[in-house]
């Protein structure tokens, strides 16, 4: 296999995950691009019949830009995630065409495939990529050869809940753009809102939406600023978390002229670059698949025929990125000693002994929205943080609390994200543990909200916490945990296995927490 590919040789990518058919010839450049949607009378995407319609428009699309075969050094396509009956049909035709041309095969993750594309359209480097689609909503950061996911929806992909949202009030398929367009004319009206930590959920959401008596042109307003606003906090979190100077939207949903607005107000204000790439590129099209396909040849990354079955549930973490070979910065702006920090939703002033945390406004989020979350979780906050201490939870003395800020005790320690260790990990796992305990959960849990002193671990930043004694609830807060230290850590195993240690040591429930964390871990994200 050449290290590279021939000034004239060509790239074949074929994408077909869900809706979708489309073909393009990557060089140098984008050479060509054909697409062939499937749109369905009514209702959903059909697997069977988007996979009929692919089968049909397969010849057609091909043709349209296979116009010199003898150029063409292999075929890319996608290999998952998506609908099984479409990525079957896309794999035999990609099979069939590695056959007859004589080049090699290259199996393409769709997720990533987005990512590179975007990353190629846009000259962004290393950022934090919100990837929202119709099945996917996910944060994204590289390092250390992989894209770690730093969060994602907990239940159903984003273009999803919009096109369910949109059947129930007979609007045409995709739904995304008919709402964005009644939302124009609607004003906000008060809908569920649900982050936990760098994670989302949007059943809730988009339940209450259907089921709401107001104004259709409200409701697509208020449906849009929600779950925009979800989207761009938990960017913006991990924008926070990683230290990354650069944000990426790609996606079909990022089409949305009120997303990219709401995203680009929040880079604004940390000072961090914001960009989307052109349409053609945001939505599925083999244009990515092409181009990813012709960085990993150009790697010697190849597909062996019979190693090219498809991959339904293909996770971009499982993606061994050759073609980086840098290390990615996570964390690059160290900790704070003293003065000002700012974390994702709040100003810290951090003094010699107290620390003043004040959360300002965020002007990405309607105005009604941005006032209720800010009094919610601030009393919320001072509340749960003088609870889980009564508890015996390590956690700051609160001194003083107003309608935007607290006034707490400043805990001096090491933040853990810069010392994670077994040692340090078992007592985190300590700390969680007594939380659950007490019927508090956490809601935050990232190893930037824990301080190590003293041999033990305190908790901080209580800003989601909630209280609740559900299995689910601390399945889902473990999982928060769990995955951040997977996207940041070289270790995860060791590390995993210390906090479990420390967190079954302290709490009576945590076998069966720990069960609930991995149903929640194995549950599709393409739904």
């Amino acid at each position: 296999m050449p290290d590279t590919i021939p000034d004239d040789g060509l790239v074949l990518g074929l994408e077909g995950t869900a809706w979708n058919l489309s073909a393009a010839l990557f060089g140098d450049e984008l050479i060509a691009l054909h697409s062939s949607p499937y749109v369905p009378p009514k209702g959903g995407i059909h697997p069977r019949e988007a996979a009929q319609h692919h089968a049909s428009a397969m010849k057609e699309v091909v043709s349209r830009v296979l116009t010199e075969p003898e150029r063409i050094r292999a075929i890319a396509f996608s290999q998952g995630p998506g609908l099984g009956p479409s990525l079957r049909t896309v794999a035999t035709a990609a099979r069939a065409l590695s056959i007859a041309l004589g080049v090699p095969l290259v199996g393409v993750n769709h997720c990533v495939a987005h990512v590179e594309i975007g990353r190629w359209a846009t000259g962004f480097s290393d950022p934090i990529v919100l990837y929202a689609s119709g099945a996917n909503t996910q944060v994204l950061g590289y390092l250390n050869g992989r894209y770690r996911i730093f969060g994602e929806t907990l239940d159903i992909g984003l273009g999803n809940g919009l096109d369910k949202f949109a059947r129930s009030h007979d609007l045409p398929h995709p739904g995304g753009p008919a709402i964005e367009r009644l939302a124009r004319q609607g004003n906000y009206i008060e809908l569920p809102y649900t982050v936990k930590g760098m994670d989302l959920a949007f059943s809730g959401l988009v339940s209450a939406a259907q089921e709401s008596g107001a104004p259709l042109e409200d409701v697509c307003f208020g449906l849009q600023e929600t779950a925009f606003a979800m989207c761009v906090e938990v960017t913006e979190r991990a924008l926070a978390h990683a230290g990354k100077d650069e944000v990426l939207l790609v996606g079909g949903v990022g089409a949305n002229g009120r997303l990219q607005e709401m995203l680009r107000v929040m880079c604004e204000e940390r000072g961090a670059a914001f960009a989307v790439p052109e349409r053609t590129f945001l939505g599925d099209n083999g244009a990515m698949i092409a181009y990813t396909g012709k960085i990993m040849l150009e790697h010697g990354v190849t597909l062996p025929l019979e190693e090219s079955q498809i991959r339904p549930g293909y996770r971009a973490n499982e993606v061994e990125v050759a073609w980086r070979t840098e290390p990615g910065e996570v964390f690059s702006i160290g900790p704070h000693e003293g003065g000002v920090a700012r974390g994702a939703e709040a100003v810290v002033e951090i003094g010699e002994e107290d620390v003043v945390k004040r959360r300002p406004s965020k002007r990405y989020r309607n105005p009604a929205l941005d006032r209720r979350l800010i009094a919610e979780r601030t009393r919320a906050e001072a509340r749960l943080i003088a609870t889980a201490r009564r508890a015996g939870v390590p956690t700051p003395v609160i001194r003083d609390v107003t309608a935007d800020t607290i006034v707490m005790e400043r805990i001096k320690g090491e933040v853990l994200k810069y010392v994670a260790a077994p040692e340090t990990i078992r007592l985190a796992g300590e700390a969680v543990g007594r939380l659950h305990g007490t019927g508090i959960v956490h809601g935050d849990l990232t190893t930037s909200n824990m301080i190590v002193r003293d041999g033990q671990c305190a908790l901080i930043d209580f800003g989601l916490a909630s209280t609740s004694s559900e299995v689910e609830s601390r399945g889902v807060d473990l999982h928060v945990f769990f995955q951040t230290l997977e996207s940041t850590t070289e270790n995860f195993e060791e590390l995993k296995a210390a906090f479990v240690e420390g967190y079954t040591a302290v709490f009576p429930g945590a076998d069966e927490a720990l069960a609930r964390e991995h149903e929640v871990e194995l549950r599709g994200r393409y739904l």
